[in-house]
């Protein structure tokens, strides 16, 4: 069976054999693991890709990128949030608080987790995914798979459709047992079929489950008489999905996903990489989003990635986008400007250099957006990842050059999918608190 190696962000890998005992963010590899990371983190920089592994001071190291990659070999690196292992949870418990916020990303909010809570639990994420979609292609086989008439040009030994007599002439002048026609075929090669046949031969390259390869091989079988996808871009935007076809939606989402991301981060030589790897920071705020917007009551509205604001004018023209995160507005009116910063805080350290382990430049981002989209009044949040460290929101920060305007470092409890939020804040541009809009 092929090997694994669980992570979590940031973790450091180095070349065995290494003396003495390794620090618990320091995993040990095998020297021709160890060769491989190290070319892709040069390889990954220099083709501008995903950097999902750096060079560091004592080795190689993940950065803020989760979900998995198959490694030359056979080795499959999962990768899970970085919280998981601040609270000490299980490794099943970061997986399914993976699974969690995938569903908030707009591109897998519509994929159903059938079985992923409980498979999350056994094997690797990669995996997890594998299993959903052949559920998903089961269904359709259970169906039968829809067929439709296709335009066919072909040399028939007898005449069917409509004979095409200038390529007749041409083709077959000196062969009366053939003729050249244009006619319809009803068949299962269909863009739809195309793609999930596609996806399956794809996963039957990447599984390292054996129950995954029996059920891969299976359903392909099914898909004997339909050829692969040679154009899959091309061949979803041919995708249509009547009511004949609604067994079809969530294999075709899936396959979407397996052609899309299981893509190599790099090809270095003949090796190459297939991988599924998310930015927990694009996560995070789109998990914080999901369900604040479900939270907020009326009349307050909350919106994602505004950009109605730039920082200077310049002979007419506008510079230097700002885009936070997250505004709350009422009846048209912003009243709250909140960004999501995947960072863990610890509340323990207010003193010295450290001051929370907080970002000088995000006060800063976070003032210009209050000078903005608050007119300097009101107030500005960060939002961090609940832990055990920052289970609470910090005390109040003033901006002295701007009075009236104020920033909250709030956290997010991951688990309850909720802010957590100070003792009767009054909601900014309403007459109730934070308690009364039942957040």
């Amino acid at each position: 069976m092929a090997a694994s190696l669980t992570l979590h962000e940031y973790d450091v890998l180095v070349p065995a054999p290494l003396l003495g005992p390794a620090p618990s963010n320091v995993r040990v590899v095998s020297p021709e693991l160890y060769a491989w990371l190290e070319a892709q983190s040069i390889a990954l920089v220099d083709g501008k890709q995903m950097p999902w592994v750096r060079r560091s001071r004592r080795g190689v190291q993940v950065t803020s990128y989760v979900g998995v990659v198959a490694a030359p070999g056979g080795t499959l690196i999962e990768i899970l949030p970085k919280v998981g292992r601040a609270r000490a949870a299980s490794t099943g418990e970061a997986r399914a608080l993976l699974l969690k916020m995938l569903r908030c990303q707009p591109h897998i909010s519509r994929l159903r987790f059938s079985s992923a809570q409980l498979a999350a639990d056994r094997m690797p994420m990669l995996e997890v995914f594998i299993g959903e979609f052949l559920r998903a292609v089961v269904a359709v086989t259970r169906g039968g798979l829809r067929s439709t008439y296709q335009p066919r040009e072909d040399d028939l030994p007898t005449l069917r459709g409509k004979l095409l007599v200038a390529q007749q002439l041409r083709r077959n002048l000196t062969r009366a047992d053939r003729f050249h026609t244009a006619h319809d075929e009803f068949s299962a090669d269909r863009p739809e079929n195309r793609l999930i046949h596609a996806a399956l031969r794809k996963v039957l390259g990447v599984s390292r489950d054996a129950d995954h390869q029996r059920l891969a091989r299976e359903l392909a079988f099914a898909f004997t008489d339909v050829p692969v996808s040679q154009d899959p871009a091309k061949d979803f935007q041919r995708v249509h999905l009547d009511r004949n076809m609604r067994s079809y939606r969530d294999a075709l989402d899936w396959a979407g996903m397996v052609l899309r991301d299981f893509t190599p981060t790099s090809a270095i030589g003949d090796q190459q990489a297939p991988s599924l790897l998310f930015p927990m920071e694009k996560l995070f705020e789109a998990y914080v989003a999901h369900h604040l917007q479900k939270q907020l009551p009326r009349p307050f509205r909350l919106h994602a990635q505004a950009k109605r604001h730039h920082l200077v004018r310049h002979e007419g023209a506008r510079w230097f986008q700002l885009r936070p995160d997250l505004v709350v507005s009422r009846q048209g009116t912003d009243v709250l400007v909140m960004d999501t910063k995947w960072k863990l805080l610890d509340s323990t350290q207010e003193g010295g250099p450290r001051r929370y382990d907080l970002s000088q430049g995000d006060f800063y981002q976070l003032h210009a957006y209050g000078r903005s989209y608050l007119a300097g009044q009101g107030a500005v949040v960060l939002i961090y990842p609940r832990t055990d460290q920052f289970d609470q929101p910090l005390p109040v920060f003033d901006f002295p050059s701007s009075e009236g305007l104020q920033l909250w470092v709030l956290p997010f409890c991951l688990e309850r999918s909720e802010l957590v939020l100070p003792d009767r804040w009054v909601w900014p541009g309403g007459s109730g608190t934070w308690d009364d809009c039942q957040l």
